[in-house]
């Protein structure tokens, strides 16, 4: 088994969920001083490990953050038909992976930066707020998910949370009935990378059932995390006739419990999610990915209020602000309050002497490598902004469904990136 994923595996016991971070920060400091690297950490609980007196111009860069659908997950690791994947949660390889090939550097002595950010999954919190200062020309992100690209090119991205009380306490004179509407076991999958895979939305279908019966919800929860795509969602609902199922994986069940009162949500919190456009809203033909898109991503039924999260993501600035704009105004147009965070820029595609020299060397390896843009957020567009003058390109393995309990990495694609990762170090450092 090859040293990358001997790492990975190592610090996939390490608690690495996103809010997660003195356990790792404390093994990269016992690891740094181990292969005789400094560590340093800032108040963002980023870590940058270097040598002391080091020359390094190029910084490896991994976030060390996991998306855990639930809290405090260790996921555990199991080996099948040429891949690994993790025994009913995510896995993490977005980005342990990253992380691994690092630590193998660093196990190798090389003079370069590495630099492990925190907290990316939940609005690259780390990238934004870093306050290491970085000496390298040029940067390696190992981010990327794809075999055979080479990304310099990401979708910027914004969330917007809306919020909408709850509707007065009404006596049941008709004698509704009660019905619990649950869907479950979807795929899921990344809200920006997997956006045009038609994977079901669980919150659109529920809502597509309850609108569909006319009926009235008392209480409604869906979605694990705002860069996902729903995999599951829950209602109470009161109404005269059964509601009807909308994907297979929907389970109706009657409460045999009757009501003289409830309260119920307000209606034009179901007319909102029954008419949102939700999924792909444009597409980008001369880079050959999604332009912009914006995902339904978690709703929550609270004593007194009702809360929704959606991500919009764009490959242009400017189609981000326009998209952001009009869905706030489609949200307070139904009568909610609404507000936005989490913004972070597109990394406009740049061909420049770096991208050439990691395309030349990826060509070694694999002839039909190529240059790409993607529709997700990566830290690379920070970085550029923070570090104008940074050279930047993005690589990875071949990791499927990122974000979800069907995450998996293929191990093949693992040991080729880690050679033209190796042979990219090599070169600059030569």
């Amino acid at each position: 088994m090859s040293k990358v994923i001997n790492l990975f595996r190592q610090i996939t016991n390490i608690p690495r969920c996103s809010k997660n971070h003195q356990p790792f920060i404390d093994f990269m400091r016992a690891f740094s001083s181990k292969n005789d690297y400094e560590c340093y950490v800032d108040d963002f609980y980023n870590i940058l490990c270097k040598k002391a007196q080091s020359k390094a111009t190029l910084v490896l860069q991994s976030h060390y953050d996991i998306v855990c659908l639930e809290d405090n997950t260790i996921p555990q690791i199991i080996e099948e038909d040429g891949f690994l994947k993790a025994k009913d949660s995510t896995l993490g390889a977005d980005n342990g992976i990253g992380c691994a090939m690092m630590m193998a550097l660093m196990q190798e002595q090389q003079d370069c930066e590495f630099l492990f950010t925190s907290d990316e999954e939940i609005g690259l919190i780390g990238a934004n707020n870093l306050q290491l200062e970085l000496q390298s020309s040029y940067m390696l992100n190992l981010d990327s998910e794809a075999l055979g690209e080479i990304c310099i090119g990401c979708a910027g991205g914004i969330d917007i949370f809306a919020s909408m009380a709850k509707s007065s306490t009404i006596a049941n004179i008709h004698n509704k009935e009660l019905y619990e509407i649950s869907i479950d076991n979807l795929a899921g999958g990344h809200s920006g990378v997997d956006i045009d895979k038609n994977i079901p939305n669980a919150i659109k279908l529920l809502a597509q059932s309850i609108k569909e019966c006319g009926a009235i919800v008392l209480d409604i929860n869906g979605g694990q995390r705002i860069n996902s795509i729903p995999k599951s969602a829950k209602a109470i609902v009161v109404c005269d006739q059964p509601p009807q199922k909308t994907h297979e994986n929907m389970n109706i069940s009657k409460i045999d419990t009757s009501a003289q009162h409830y309260t119920p949500i307000n209606q034009n919190i179901i007319d909102f999610i029954y008419s949102f456009a939700n999924g792909v809203r444009g597409y980008n033909k001369e880079l050959k990915v999604v332009q912009s898109s914006i995902n339904l991503a978690i709703i929550q039924t609270n004593i007194d209020e009702v809360k929704l999260s959606l991500s919009a993501r764009s490959m242009n600035n400017d189609d981000l602000a326009l998209l952001a704009r009009e869905t706030v105004s489609h949200l307070q147009s139904f009568g909610f309050q609404t507000s936005t965070n989490g913004k972070y820029p597109a990394w406009n595609p740049h061909v420049n002497d770096f991208t050439k020299e990691v395309l030349q060397i990826y060509k070694k390896h694999l002839p039909q490598a190529k240059l790409e843009a993607i529709h997700a957020g990566l830290e690379c567009a920070i970085f550029k902004d923070k570090y104008p003058n940074i050279l930047v390109a993005s690589i990875g393995p071949n990791i499927y469904f990122p974000h979800s309990n069907n995450e998996k990495v293929e191990i093949d694609s693992i040991d080729t990136v880690y050679k033209i990762v190796q042979d990219i170090v090599a070169k600059i450092n030569d």
